[in-house]
């Protein structure tokens, strides 16, 4: 099946809003250059404009917004997304005031153009929202749209995400091999399954094998198939990993660690889109597109004569180099509200983390990255179920803040429902509702537990302590002590 070639000139008109006259004429004339019909308007009445000029939303190609502060961006993104919610929106002139933005907004941003405008940017960004356009279409006739959401997995606002969100949307839709590097840990398959997922290959398979976690003496089966009888306990025809991908995406993790016999293999199926399975002696031809990952220096692999040469450049055509999470410790906040998410979605329970353990997790080198990072959300969710966790409930390892700061920490805003959004410290901020939503009414009275239960801790179970501790009379202390069954303390001493 050959790709859908992309056709920025298609039928639908384009929606700008821009307050500023000057921008918004040159704008015009660049788009009226590529051929585009444009319905330009203002910030104040836009709406009216298309409700005057298209018959539906539908017939908006895209929205193009000019320079406007992040309460106006807001505004604007989120009254386009109730008109069409798989409209594209393109950002003229991106600045802090877009970056600051919420990221769910952000993400529904497609593409922006810096000032001083040129052609070549306002080509790439109508190529880019032709590109979600077709994708959200796509996924709507399928069923999926509500699952769709481009680049949504990866968390964060730090600059090394969102260059990692720029190039994965220039090459997504290009039929081009890519190498993703970076640290155990650090989303190289999430990225993969990104890349596939926006891509022309969206609606085939995306196959996944690990080279390293297979017996080298196996992984040629695993990859080509074998026929019946072509070695002892092949009791039957199998497929392979390419027949299984065929029209889709194959990818290769770890490729740094297959053996070299498999690597001369593997480097003619690259080059000639042909192979056979093991045992047989018929050529079957196939069309996948091969994402590589690896947490190896491949480079210092060729110079020892472990890697080939020759395969790292067929691999190496668009590289993508993972940040480690010590890279991006701004992003911990949004990370953990993530993960906090998919454990109550999953129904495994839940915690919440206050902004001085925040603050600590910050400072940790990380050296498992994200992956560290799960495993001790899931931790701290087992011994600390619906609780909130402080810096001295976290594992030795993970405490980074001394016990003179813990003072001045503290003052800061205390998370609420979420972990908090990262400030200019990493430590707090202003709570994120889970993305998955939650039950508030359980939430508030599992938190009210909870400090009960820290109220009377410190008070040595004395309940008229407690009570003066969280400033309610002893008698409503008491009632709540009930309602969760909550065992009172003799306070006859």
């Amino acid at each position: 099946m050959e790709p859908h070639t992309l056709n920025i000139a298609d039928q639908g008109k384009i929606l700008l809003i821009d307050d500023d006259t000057k921008s918004c004429d040159d704008l015009k004339i660049v788009l009226g250059f590529l051929g585009q019909q444009v319905t330009a308007t203002c910030s104040n009445s836009w709406q009216a404009a298309v409700a005057e000029q298209f018959e539906s939303p539908s017939q908006i190609k895209l929205a193009l917004i000019g320079p406007f502060s992040s309460e106006i961006l807001q505004t604007l993104i989120d009254a386009l997304a109730a008109l069409d919610q798989g409209l594209p929106v393109v950002v003229l002139g991106l600045d802090d005031s877009a970056k600051n933005l919420p990221e769910n907004l952000l993400n529904a941003v497609t593409a922006t153009i810096p000032y001083p405008l040129s052609h070549q940017p306002v080509l790439d960004a109508l190529h880019k929202a032709e590109v979600y356009r077709q994708h959200y279409r796509r996924l709507s006739e399928a069923g999926n749209v509500r699952d769709y959401n481009m680049f949504r997995s990866l968390v964060g606002k730090s600059d090394e995400v969102q260059r990692i969100r720029h190039v994965m949307g220039q090459v997504a839709d290009k039929e081009v091999t890519i190498l993703i590097t970076g640290e155990s840990g650090t989303g190289k398959e999430v990225v993969a399954r990104n890349l596939h997922m926006n891509s022309q290959r969206a609606h085939k398979p995306f196959v996944p094998i690990n080279c390293g976690a297979i017996p080298p003496d196996l992984l040629e089966s695993e990859l080509f198939g074998h026929e019946k009888g072509a070695f002892t306990g092949a009791i039957s025809t199998r497929i392979g990993r390419f027949e299984m991908a065929e029209g889709g995406t194959l990818f290769l993790d770890e490729i740094g660690d297959m053996p070299l016999p498999m690597q001369v293999k593997l480097l003619r199926v690259l080059q000639e889109h042909c192979y056979e399975r093991v045992g047989g002696t018929r050529t079957l031809q196939t069309d996948v597109r091969i994402f590589a990952a690896t947490h190896k220096n491949l480079e210092e692999m060729i110079e020892v004569g472990s890697f080939r040469q020759d395969l790292y450049y067929r691999v190496n055509v668009f590289p993508i180099e993972m940040p480690s999470l010590r890279e991006r410790a701004e992003d911990i906040p949004f990370l953990l509200n993530e993960l906090i998410s998919r454990l109550e979605n999953e129904k495994r329970g839940s915690v919440r983390f206050n902004s001085v353990a925040i603050e600590s997790l910050c400072r940790h080198p990380w050296p498992g990255n994200v992956r560290e990072l799960a495993n001790l959300v899931e931790r701290m969710a087992i011994l600390h179920p619906h609780g909130i966790v402080g810096v001295n409930d976290l594992p030795m390892k993970f405490r980074h803040v001394e016990d003179e700061e813990i003072a001045s920490l503290q003052n800061l805003p205390q998370p609420d429902a979420t972990p908090a959004a990262p400030q200019s410290n990493g430590a707090s901020g202003q709570a994120l509702l889970p993305l998955n939503g939650l039950d508030l009414k359980e939430y508030l009275a599992n938190l009210e537990r909870d400090l009960i239960e820290q109220a009377l801790n410190d008070c040595g179970g004395v309940v008229a302590r407690a009570a003066d501790r969280l400033n309610i009379r002893r008698t409503t202390l008491v009632e709540k002590m009930r309602k969760y069954d909550m065992q009172r303390k003799n306070e006859d001493e």
